[in-house]
């Protein structure tokens, strides 16, 4: 209550001040003038600016007329030419003549001799007819040998290819002759009269066919056929024909290729085996073999696998036996840091078939008298890392596992003298084909170094480890192997290069055949053959583009080392050559 008073008092007093005030305001306070000495000069302030536009919502405003433009073009008369300009260019060297044959021939110690020959001729744009003949032979005789070693190998191919942009196919026909001697008999073994007696001279012939398609766009994507007949001098003979088509097929986003084979092998051998008493009986046999293998192949930027497997069923026609196989078949490889580690492995297997030619390949000196059996190849698996260490410098590292069911082994023949049919491999000279259960464990290293782009050194090295069935040895394996090579292009005249191969030792075994014993309790006599190391080089210079000559050394260190038991190779040898190029 006091307050309000307060309040309502302090307000009139204020009124009456202000009143007061303005009474006094009403009296005259005078004229005064004001001169101005400066003009009024305006100014424009800056004007605010929209910084967004408003958004119409009208049609008829957003609409807009379509406008169309067209030029009226009137021709104008010009004398103006232009000064013609030369272009700078870069020197480039003349390419290198192409010639579409070329001949080879060399001779050396030994009277060893060599003679090559190839043509290639385009019978049109997309024809093409191939022929090449290959010679090599020997006549000098190895003084510690007490037969000769005179050898010849004579091949010639002949192939017909056709090229198109969805079908390409071929043909191809082939013939060889090859002469060997089971030379392996000791000086002083036997009697000069026995051994003038021996013949110890084996023929080999050949003569096989072939044909290939290959087809694009179609689930067909080609076929292979081979036919070979394979007989030898003492009327052994051996026919195979081999046909693989390839089919192809997309699955998702992945590709499936379905590689199939049909395998027939039969020959008969008309000699007994060495061990036995008499010439009787001959040895017959006759192998069917179809299979398929699907595969998968998974493919990323770093990572490649191929999933599949290997699906065999094999006839025994001259047994009777049938077995269906299945195999396991996986790949692949990751790619780590780019080229620099690339981790690859996988586990294969398949049913091999074995034949009288693929014996004669690897050991001329076997006797007509094999075995003749397919390798069941469970499994072959492995592991390794391979890449460049350095732009030059590559390297490969690999461990493998394989397990070998009725592995061929070469095993010297008995000596088996008491036969009345004398042929040139009864005298523990030649071999026979012994099966065993092997499981090998291998490593493998391989090292290449580009010193430049015409100086390149390589070297690799395998370790074996052989676990068989029988508990014997695996005959005529080494657990050692290593090469090295260099191959070295000193301008544009001059080439050279070499290579140096070590072998490590093997084992056989000597055995005598006695009339009236069983094979297992003849006379055995354990071998090991020792190691070995040969160095090989050779070369050439380059007269012109057409003519150059050559020349090679084996065997530098001149070691008569022995391959195969008692069969001692030739010493140092020397060959020297020509070779001509031209056009056909």
């Amino acid at each position: 209550m006091h307050t309000s008073i307060k309040i309502s008092l302090l307000v009139l007093v204020g009124f009456y001040q202000a009143v007061q005030a303005q009474e006094e305001g009403k009296k005259d306070i005078g004229t005064e003038t004001v001169t101005v000495v400066k003009a009024y000069a305006p100014t424009i302030s800056d004007a605010f600016k929209i910084k967004s536009v408003p958004v119409l919502n009208d049609s008829l405003v957003l609409q807009k007329k379509p406008i169309s433009y067209s030029i009226f073009s009137v021709p104008v008369a010009s004398t103006f030419t232009p000064a013609k300009g030369k272009a700078t260019g870069i020197e480039k060297t003349a390419p290198a003549k192409l010639f579409n044959s070329s001949a080879s021939i060399g001779l050396g110690n030994y009277n060893n001799a060599l003679v090559d020959f190839y043509t290639s001729r385009a019978l049109s744009r997309d024809q093409r007819f191939d022929v090449s003949l290959n010679h090599r032979s020997s006549r000098g005789d190895i003084p510690s040998s007490a037969l000769d070693n005179e050898y010849y190998n004579t091949k010639l191919n002949g192939k017909y290819s056709k090229y198109d942009r969805y079908l390409s196919w071929g043909a191809h026909l082939g013939l060889q002759h090859q002469m060997y001697n089971w030379y392996g008999i000791p000086n002083g073994y036997y009697t000069e009269e026995l051994v003038s007696g021996i013949d110890e001279k084996q023929h080999y012939f050949d003569v096989h066919a072939g044909a290939h398609i290959e087809v694009e766009d179609s689930f067909f994507k080609g076929a292979n056929l081979m036919v070979r007949r394979f007989w030898d001098a003492t009327n052994s003979g051996e026919n195979r024909a081999v046909l693989k088509p390839i089919l192809e097929a997309p699955l998702g986003e992945e590709m499936l290729t379905i590689k199939t084979q049909v395998d027939y092998l039969g020959g008969t051998f008309k000699n007994a085996p060495v061990s036995n008493e008499t010439n009787t009986p001959e040895t017959k046999y006759a192998f069917l073999q179809m299979g398929v293998n699907p595969n998968l192949k998974i493919e990323s930027e770093e990572l490649t696998l191929n999933l599949g497997a290997t699906f065999v069923y094999g006839m025994d026609l001259e047994n009777n036996g049938n077995n269906f196989y299945i195999y396991p078949k996986f790949t692949g490889s990751y790619k780590m840091m780019d080229d620099l580690a690339i981790i690859y492995g996988g586990i294969e297997g398949g049913l091999n078939q074995n034949s009288f030619y693929g014996f004669v390949e690897e050991n001329p000196y076997v006797s007509p008298t094999l075995e003749i059996q397919p390798t069941d190849q469970q499994y072959d698996g492995y592991i390794g890392v391979k890449g460049q260490l350095l732009p030059n410098l590559s390297y490969n590292l690999k461990g493998s596992y394989m397990a070998e069911n009725r592995k061929p082994l070469f095993l010297l023949n008995p000596e088996n003298t008491s036969r009345n049919d004398k042929k040139g491999y009864y005298y523990g000279n030649s071999f026979q084909v012994f099966y065993d259960d092997v499981r090998t464990l291998g490593i493998f290293g391989e090292l290449n170094v580009e010193v430049d782009r015409n100086f390149i050194i390589g070297i690799n090295a395998e370790v074996f480890d052989y676990d068989t069935e029988t508990g014997n040895p695996a005959w005529n394996l080494p657990n050692l192997t290593s090469s090295l090579f260099l191959d070295y292009q000193l301008g544009e005249q001059w080439f050279m290069g070499a290579n140096l191969f070590f072998v490590g030792e093997r084992d056989d075994l000597y055995t005598v055949a006695t009339p009236g014993t069983l094979p297992e309790n003849f006379t055995m006599t354990p071998i090991t053959l020792k190691s070995y190391f040969d160095a090989n080089a050779h070369v050439g210079y380059r007269i012109n583009q057409q003519f150059s000559v050559f020349a090679k050394a084996h065997n530098i260190a001149n070691q008569n080392y022995m391959r195969w038991n008692n069969y001692k190779v030739q010493g140092f040898q020397f060959l020297a050559g020509a070779t001509y190029k031209f056009d056909l």
